[in-house]
């Protein structure tokens, strides 16, 4: 599931929440509740921005399905291997 990061205006707190790509929290209260955090004195009706980020980098070492080996054996300097 992604995460995003959302301020509240009111505040200027930051928080990451983790839920699907449909859901859109608009208000402080959407993001305690989903996080389930304590409003801390912010009115439940502040609105929030989502944050844009950077995403998340993936090496290839941790997929399942990692790249071939080359089939010499060697790095294929010349890349003739085509990786």
């Amino acid at each position: 599931m992604p995460s995003y990061d959302y301020r509240c205006i009111e505040n200027d707190r930051v928080v990451e929440v983790n839920h699907s790509m449909t859901k859109k929290l608009t208000t402080w209260g959407d993001v305690c509740k989903h996080t389930g955090m304590d409003l801390g004195g912010i009115s439940a009706d502040s609105p929030v921005e989502r944050l844009i980020s950077g995403g998340q980098f993936i090496s290839s070492n941790s997929l399942k399905n990692p790249e071939p080996s080359c089939a010499t054996g060697s790095c294929c300097p010349s890349g003739v291997c085509g990786l």
